[in-house]
C-alpha cells in the first residue's frame, strides 16, 4: 500500500487502548490521533505511559484491548515499514562506528550510501562517523538513534524523548529538524517532558497522565492563558 502522508487524515489512531504489566494497569484509556504533515508532542510526567504507548504503536509491546490504525488502516507488521523510530533509549552496536551502525540499518531498509551521508548530517554527526559509538557522548548516541530513525525518509517518525543528553544547541538543532521533517509533508510523533521544548516545536499536544489522555489539541487550546507550566500542573493535579 502507498503510505504517502497526504493519503490519510490521520497518520495514527489510538483509541481506548489499555496495557496491563501483571497487577499494575500501565495504560487504562490512551486515546491519541496525529494528523498528517504535523509535529505531534506527547507530554506526560515520568512513569505516565508515553514510552508504553510509542511500544505499543510500533509491536513491541501488544496492547490488552482499545484499536490501533496506522495510515487508514488497522495496525499490521506491513505499516510499520513506514516508521522510522528510537524509542527506550538508544539502541546502536557500540563496537561500530556511526557510519557502521547506519550501514546496517541502511542494508535492512534498503537504502544506499548516500542516504548515510544525509543522515549523519541531519544530526551534524559527519565529522565524528567513523568513531566509535560506544564512546559517544549521551548527547552524540542520541543523535545517532535519531539518524538511524530517519534513514529511508519514513512518513511517520516516532522520537522517544529526542533532546535527552543534548546541549543548547543541539535542542535547537532537534527542534529545526523535527520541524523541518513536517514541512516535507511527513509526520513527526515525540514524547517529552520537557514542556518549553514541546510548546516550541509541537503543532499538536497530547498529555498522558497515569496512564490515560488527560488532553489533546493545539498548543493554545493546551494554555489558553499562555503559560503552558500551570496549564500542565493543572492536568498532572500538580499545585503550581
Amino acid at each position: 500500500m502507498s503510505l504517502c502522508a497526504d493519503t490519510f487524515r490521520v497518520i495514527v489512531d489510538m483509541q481506548q487502548i489499555r496495557k496491563k504489566f501483571g497487577r499494575t494497569q500501565a495504560l487504562s484509556d490512551i486515546t491519541l490521533s496525529v494528523a498528517p504533515g504535523t509535529v505531534y508532542g506527547l507530554l506526560g510526567p515520568n512513569g505516565a505511559g508515553k514510552s508504553t504507548t510509542l511500544s505499543i504503536l510500533l509491536g513491541l509491546l501488544r496492547p490488552d484491548g482499545g484499536t490501533l490504525r496506522l495510515f487508514g488502516r488497522e495496525w499490521s507488521r506491513q505499516a510499520l515499514a513506514g516508521i522510522g523510530a528510537s524509542v527506550n533509549g538508544p539502541s546502536f552496536y557500540g563496537h561500530l562506528s556511526a557510519r557502521g551502525n547506519l550501514r546496517v540499518h541502511a542494508h535492512l531498509v534498503g537504502v544506499g550510501d548516500r542516504e548515510i551521508d544525509r543522515a549523519l548530517a541531519l544530526v551534524d554527526l559527519t565529522t565524528v562517523a567513523d568513531r566509535r559509538a560506544g564512546g559517544y557522548s549521551t548527547g552524540m548516541k542520541t543523535r545517532l538513534a535519531t539518524a538511524i530513525a530517519l534513514l529511508g525518509d519514513p512518513p511517520l517518525v516516532v522520537l522517544d524523548e529526542p533532546q535527552n543528553g543534548l546541549d543548547p544547541a543541539g535542542i535547537r538543532q532537534m527542534r529545526e529538524l523535527m520541524r523541518s521533517i513536517a514541512a516535507q509533508g511527513r509526520t513527526v510523533l515525540f514524547s517529552s517532558h520537557v514542556l518549553s521544548e514541546v510548546a516550541a516545536t509541537a503543532d499538536h499536544i497530547g498529555c498522558i497522565v497515569a496512564g490515560r489522555t488527560v488532553f489533546q489539541g493545539t498548543l493554545a487550546e493546551f494554555a489558553p492563558t499562555g503559560n503552558i507550566e500551570n496549564s500542565y500542573f493543572e492536568l498532572c493535579g500538580v499545585r503550581a
